[in-house]
C-alpha cells in the first residue's frame, strides 16, 4: 500500500494519528453494503506481493462520501490488527481467530478478515509477524516480538501488557448507564475490580456469570466490581435498549458505566476483551490479565484484594 506523494497529505495524516493514537475507536460502522462492494472489489483484486495503492482506491475507485466512509474504517482497522492479535496471544495465550478479529472490530461482511490479512501480508510498513493456514486462512503462529520491534507499535503493546501490577490504579471519571458520573476518587479505600468489556463479546458473556457470583459472594465485604462498557467507544451497533436488557439479564448489581477516551488510553488502550484490572483499597493494581479467567482464580484474587494489609 504506497501513497502518492502530496497529493494525499490529508489521508496520510490520518493514518499517522491512527498509528500515533491506537486507542481512538474506528470510524462509525459504514453501510454493510458499501463495506461488501469495497471487500468484493478487494478480493478480486489483491495479488499475493503486490501492495496496492491506496490513493488509487481513493480517488478513482472509491469516491462517493459513503464508501470513503467505508474506506477510512478499513484503513483504521487495518493498523489496529497487529496490536491486537499480539495484545491477545500475549495475555491469553492463545492466537485469535478469524472470528475473534471480526468481533473486536465489527468487521460484518462474510471474508473480511481473511482480506484484510492478505493485504497485511502484501504491506511492506506491517512486520511479517503471522503465519497462516492456506487452507483456512485462520492464524497459525505469532511473532509478538517482530511487532514489539516495530516502532509504531512497540509503546502501544508496551503499554497494554507491561509493568502494571504494583503501580498506581489511574484516576478516572466515567458516566453511568443512568448519566450520573463515577469518580475514582469515590472508590477511595475500597477494593475493586475494573472489568472491561462489550456487549457482543463470547469470553465477556463466559465471564460474566463469573463476576456476579462473586460480587454476591464478596461485595459486602469492601469489594465491588466496576464494569466499564465500550459498546459506544468502539461505536457498535448494540442500543440501549440492548445493553440495558443483557446486563439485566446477567444479574449485574454492581455499577456500569460507559468508556470513554481518557479512561481507555490510561488503562493503556484496551485492545483485547475482556480485560481486568483488580485494584486494592490503597489503589494499588494486585492483578492484570486480558481475557476469560475462571472463577476460582477470580475469586483467590478477590480473597488476595481482601487480606492487603495497609503499609
Amino acid at each position: 500500500m504506497r501513497f502518492s506523494a502530496l497529493r494525499h497529505l490529508f489521508l496520510i495524516s490520518l493514518l499517522i494519528l491512527q498509528l500515533l493514537l491506537p486507542g481512538i475507536p474506528s470510524p462509525a460502522q459504514s453501510d454493510p453494503a458499501v463495506e461488501k462492494r469495497i471487500v468484493d472489489y478487494l478480493k478480486k483484486n489483491i495479488t499475493p506481493g503486490k501492495p496496492l495503492v491506496v490513493s488509487e482506491l481513493y480517488n478513482n475507485v472509491f469516491t462517493a462520501p459513503e464508501e470513503r466512509k467505508a474506506l477510512d474504517r478499513l484503513f483504521n482497522i487495518f493498523f489496529k490488527i497487529p496490536i491486537f492479535v499480539a495484545q491477545y496471544k500475549a495475555g491469553t495465550n492463545r492466537i485469535p481467530s478469524l472470528a475473534d478479529i471480526a468481533r473486536q472490530f465489527n468487521l460484518q461482511v462474510p471474508g473480511e478478515v481473511p482480506v484484510l490479512l492478505t493485504i497485511m501480508e502484501s504491506d511492506p510498513r506491517i512486520p511479517r509477524f503471522i503465519t497462516r493456514d492456506p487452507g483456512s486462512g485462520e492464524i497459525t503462529n505469532v511473532d509478538i516480538e517482530a511487532v514489539k520491534k516495530d516502532k509504531r507499535f512497540n509503546q502501544a503493546i508496551e503499554r497494554s501488557l507491561g509493568g502494571w501490577v504494583g503501580k498506581n490504579a489511574p484516576a478516572f471519571t466515567v458516566d453511568l448507564l443512568n448519566g450520573n458520573p463515577l469518580n475514582s476518587a469515590n472508590l477511595t479505600g475500597k477494593n475493586y475490580l475494573i472489568y472491561f468489556w462489550f456487549s457482543g463479546c463470547p469470553p465477556c458473556v463466559q465471564l460474566s456469570p463469573h463476576l456476579v457470583r462473586i460480587e454476591r459472594q464478596f461485595g459486602g465485604k469492601n469489594f465491588t466490581i466496576i464494569a466499564v462498557n465500550a459498546d459506544r467507544f468502539l461505536e457498535l451497533d448494540t442500543t440501549d435498549a440492548e445493553r440495558a436488557a443483557y446486563i439485566k439479564q446477567q444479574g449485574f448489581r454492581f455499577p456500569v458505566a460507559h468508556l470513554n477516551k481518557k479512561m481507555n488510553e490510561d488503562y493503556g488502550s484496551i485492545n483485547v476483551f475482556p480485560t481486568l484490572f483488580f485494584i486494592d483499597s490503597q489503589g494499588i493494581i494486585r492483578k492484570h490479565y486480558l481475557g476469560y479467567q475462571s472463577p476460582d482464580v477470580l475469586a483467590a484474587d478477590v480473597k488476595d484484594l481482601l487480606t492487603v494489609k495497609l503499609r
